[in-house]
C-alpha cells in the first residue's frame, strides 16, 4: 500500500460514470495534497488499474458496465486491503448492508453533504491504515530484536547446542522449560522462542510467579468476577486470558506455592481456567514457556513441587550454562555490550585494553550475563572516553574466588592464599575456617607459621 511506503501519502481511486459528480469528487479530493487521486468513468477502467496499489475507492453504485457490488468482489479479490467506499443515490438499506457484508467500508448516499461525509470517512481510513502499519512495523522491529540468532549471543560449544533447542521450540507448541543461575538470559530466550515462533503476532505475557503473594495469585493469572471480593469493583480478566493466542511466560516457576499448583495443573490439563468467584469455564489457548533458578527435581523429592506438575511442565528442557562455562563467549558479549551502550548514549567507540581483557577473563561472573552488561557499562562510564583500562573493571570482591588464579603461583602459595581470602571472610575464626576449608586447626596454625616464618 502507498501509505505503508510514505504514511503521508494516499492514493485514491474515484469511479464514477456522471463527469460533473466525478469532478466534484476528484476535486474536493485533492484539496488535501496528501491524496494522490485518479478518476475513473467505468468499473472496467478502475480494475484493469488495480496493479498501482491504491488504497481507496470510492465507487459508484450505478456504472454503466459492471454493477457496484460486482466490482467490489473483484477489488476485494484482488486486494482485500484496499478500503472501499461506496457511493450511491440508492436509499435501500438491504442494499447497504450487502455492500458492507461484502467488504466495502462505508455507503454514503449523494446527498448535500456528501464532500464532507467523504472526506471525515477517508481520513478514517488514513488514520486506521498509519496505525496499522504502525503497529506491523513495530510487530517486525520486535520479532527482529528478539531473533535467536541475533539476540541471544555466543558461539561456545554449549551455547550451539542452545541454539538447537530453540530450533526446535519454535517448530511446535510444546511447553518449554528454561533453568539457569540468576542472570543467564532465561527472560531472553522466552522472548526469542515467541517472536520467532507461529504465535509471535500474538500477546507474549510474562508474570514473575515470586513476586505475587499467594492470596493473589489466582486473581492474577485466572481473572476475577465483579463482587468476588472486596475491591473487586468490575470484571477483571487474568494473564491466562490476555495470553490467549499467544505465549504465557512463568518465570521463578519454582516459587509457586503448592495449594496453588493443582490448581494452575488443572488449567494446564483442560485448557481452560475459571474466574475467581465465577462459576463458569473460560477456554484459553496459549503456549506454556516456564523459567526457572532451582531444580525442580530436587524440590520434588523434597515435596516442595509437585509431580504430576513438574512432568506436566517439563516439555523441552533448555537448560542455559552460566558465563563461567562459556569463556569463548565473555569478551564476545563485552564487546558488544560496550558498542551497544557507546551508541546509545551517542559516545565515541571504546576498546577493551589487553589488562582489562585479562582481569575479565579471570572473574567468576556469579551475576552471569546480566553482571558482565553492568560492569561493562561501567568501565566505559570510568574510563577516559578511548580504552577501558583494567583499573575501570569493577568486580565484586565477594567473588574473587578464581580471581586469584590470574598469577601463576606455586601450589603452596595458592594455598597460603586462599587461606588468607578464608581468613578475612569468617575474621580469623580459626574454627569456622577449619569447618569451611575441611582440614585441621592445627594446619591453619602450622600454615599461618609458615606464612610468619616467610615473612
Amino acid at each position: 500500500m502507498t501509505t505503508s511506503e510514505n504514511n503521508s501519502s494516499m492514493k485514491i481511486f474515484v469511479v464514477e460514470d456522471d463527469e460533473w459528480y466525478n469532478k466534484l469528487l476528484t476535486h474536493n479530493l485533492t484539496l488535501n495534497p496528501d491524496y494522490e487521486v485518479i478518476s475513473f468513468f467505468s468499473g472496467k477502467e478502475c480494475l484493469n488499474r488495480l496493479n498501482d496499489k491504491p488504497d481507496v475507492i470510492t465507487l459508484d453504485y450505478r456504472l454503466p458496465d459492471m454493477d457496484g457490488s460486482d466490482v467490489l468482489k473483484k477489488i476485494k479479490a484482488e486486494n482485500p486491503n484496499i478500503q472501499v467506499i461506496v457511493i450511491s443515490e440508492q436509499q435501500d438499506i438491504d442494499v447497504a448492508v450487502d455492500l458492507l457484508k461484502l467488504g466495502a467500508y462505508d455507503y454514503i448516499l449523494k446527498t448535500n453533504d456528501i464532500k464532507q461525509r467523504l472526506l471525515n470517512t477517508v481520513n478514517n481510513i488514513r488514520q486506521n491504515v498509519s496505525l496499522q502499519d504502525r503497529v506491523e512495523t513495530l510487530q517486525k522491529e520486535v520479532s527482529g530484536k528478539y531473533d535467536f540468532q541475533k539476540s541471544i549471543l555466543g558461539e561456545s560449544e554449549c551455547m550451539v547446542q542452545i541454539f538447537e533447542r530453540i530450533r526446535k521450540a519454535v517448530t511446535t507448541n510444546i511447553t518449554v522449560t528454561i533453568s539457569g543461575e540468576t542472570g543467564t538470559g532465561k527472560e531472553l530466550v522466552a522472548k526469542a522462542i515467541h517472536y520467532t515462533s507461529g504465535r509471535a503476532n500474538k500477546p507474549l505475557v510474562a508474570v514473575n510467579v515470586a513476586a505475587l503473594p499467594a492470596d493473589i495469585i489466582e486473581s492474577e493469572l485466572f481473572g476475577h468476577e465483579k463482587g468476588a471480593f472486596t475491591g473487586a469493583m468490575t470484571r477483571r480478566i487474568g494473564k491466562f486470558e490476555e495470553a490467549n493466542g499467544g505465549t504465557l511466560f512463568l518465570d521463578e516457576i519454582g516459587e509457586m506455592e503448592l495449594p496453588f499448583q493443582v490448581k494452575l495443573l488443572r488449567a494446564l490439563q483442560e485448557k481452560e481456567i475459571t474466574r475467581v468467584g465465577g462459576t463458569g469455564t473460560v477456554k484459553v489457548d496459549c503456549r506454556i514457556i516456564v523459567a526457572t533458578n532451582r531444580n525442580l527435581q530436587a524440590d520434588v523429592k523434597e515435596g516442595k513441587f509437585r509431580e504430576d506438575l513438574y512432568y506436566r511442565l517439563f516439555g523441552l528442557p533448555i537448560e542455559l550454562p552460566p558465563l563461567r562455562d562459556r569463556e569463548n563467549d565473555i569478551l564476545l558479549l563485552a564487546n558488544t555490550f560496550l558498542k551497544s551502550f557507546c551508541k546509545e548514549n551517542e559516545l565515541a567507540p571504546i576498546k577493551i585494553s589487553e589488562p582489562a581483557i585479562k582481569k575479565l577473563l579471570s572473574y567468576n561472573f556469579p551475576g552471569n550475563v546480566r553482571e558482565l552488561k553492568s560492569i561493562i557499562e561501567l568501565a566505559a562510564v570510568l574510563s577516559d572516553g578511548k580504552e577501558i583500562a583494567a583499573v575501570d573493571i569493577s568486580l565484586d570482591s565477594g567473588a574473587a574466588g578464581p580471581d586469584i588464579l590470574r598469577d601463576e603461583l606455586t601450589m603452596r602459595e595458592y594455598n597460603h592464599k586462599i587461606l588468607s581470602i578464608y581468613m578475612k571472610k569468617y575474621n580469623d575464626d580459626i574454627p569456622k575456617v577449619a569447618e569451611k576449608l575441611d582440614i585441621s586447626t592445627s594446619t591453619i596454625y602450622r600454615m599461618l607459621k609458615e606464612e610468619n616464618s616467610v615473612e
